[in-house]
């Protein structure tokens, strides 16, 4: 369940620290839950808007099936409970997700996710985690914490198992994120780490008090920051400018076991819309692009797939080849024939 704060700790609890034009400054946050008011102003020029519904998850989780009705879809072996949904049970080799219906077209956004993770397994008995994306296709399973491969768009990664045993620098669970144009593959036996763009150690399995994680995409800033101490304060976990994310992507979350396994819940995903001011120089800079990229990190190309050929353009190409085999053939005999009558004339 969630903790109970007062308005003083809400006040703590939203306060960050923004990237606007060329340096920093701070951004007072206030989260006005079920107040029934407007947007609140909070800086020069910047508003806090309210929850996006449509991309957002709560208690009693309406809205949640298989249907095509459903904001949200669930796949594999997630389950919608009363206190949350569970997205892989603390059983080997299964797998789960949660997908949202609705493309975002944000520009400025934040989702919070709060998660539990959770089971019997010992120290470096459990696994794998779970994953939060933020990508073009939704509902693929695959391997990447039960999501597909080589995916398009941005993955946060919740990792509780160590597959790199010589690694010693780096403590589980470990919390990454990763960009990818449909490129890369996702490295597991290496924990992602060739394709990382940073990440924190974040001790979050069997804990007695609520776990968050806040994802922020503001002027092509991310970052992501974490509330795994009880304590209802943020703390850094990655912060990369330079980001360049496509709109029109989805939001969804999955988790896989195999070997060894965990409970992975979401209790709430909220999207928040940020409203912030540009000068006409950052809106000349910060135009929509169609592919996901990081400044000074160089990504390979993606080869586009040919488009299919129709039907009229494949007879016609069928068509004119049989005519030039055809028109090929005859300059062949003509020119043999010729060939044959000279051959005759030295023999007269």
């Amino acid at each position: 369940m969630a903790a109970t704060l007062g308005p003083s700790g809400w006040w703590q609890r939203w306060r960050r620290r923004v990237s606007a034009g060329n340096g920093s400054r701070m951004l007072l946050l206030l989260l006005l839950l079920g107040s029934g008011q407007g947007p609140r102003q909070v800086g020069a020029g910047q508003t806090f808007e309210y929850l996006k519904r449509e991309h957002s998850l709560s208690k009693p989780y309406q809205g949640v099936g298989t249907g095509s009705s459903s904001l949200w879809n669930l796949m594999g072996n997630a389950m919608v409970m009363t206190q949350y949904i569970r997205l892989t049970p603390d059983m080997q080799s299964k797998q789960g997700a949660l997908w949202n219906r609705v493309p975002c077209f944000l520009r400025d956004w934040e989702l919070q996710v709060h998660f539990k993770i959770h089971g019997q397994g010992k120290k470096n008995l459990h696994g794998d985690g779970l994953a939060i994306w933020y990508t073009k296709d939704r509902m693929q399973p695959g391997p990447v914490f039960g999501n597909m491969d080589k995916f398009v768009g941005l993955g946060v990664f919740v990792d509780t198992y160590p597959n790199e045993e010589k690694q010693q620098e780096r403590v589980f669970p470990y919390i990454s994120a990763m960009v990818n144009n449909g490129s890369l593959s996702y490295d597991h036996e290496r924990d992602g780490r060739p394709t990382e763009l940073g990440g924190c150690t974040a001790i979050v399995r069997n804990l007695h008090y609520d776990t968050f994680l806040v994802i922020r995409y503001v002027k092509r800033h991310l970052t992501i920051m974490m509330d795994i101490d009880g304590k209802h304060e943020w703390r850094d976990c990655i912060e990369v400018p330079g980001v360049r994310l496509p709109r029109g992507y989805y939001f969804g979350t999955s988790s896989i076991t195999g070997d060894l396994s965990d409970n992975h819940d979401v209790i709430s995903l909220k999207l928040f819309e940020l409203t912030v001011e540009r000068t006409p120089e950052e809106e000349k800079l910060h135009r929509d692009v169609f592919l996901p990229s990081v400044d000074n990190m160089k990504l390979p190309e993606v080869t586009a797939p040919l488009p299919p050929l129709s039907g009229l353009a494949l007879f016609l190409i069928v068509f004119f080849s049989l005519v030039s085999s055809v028109f090929a053939i005859v300059i062949g005999i003509i020119l043999y024939n010729k060939w044959q009558d000279q051959s005759r004339k030295r023999f007269y």
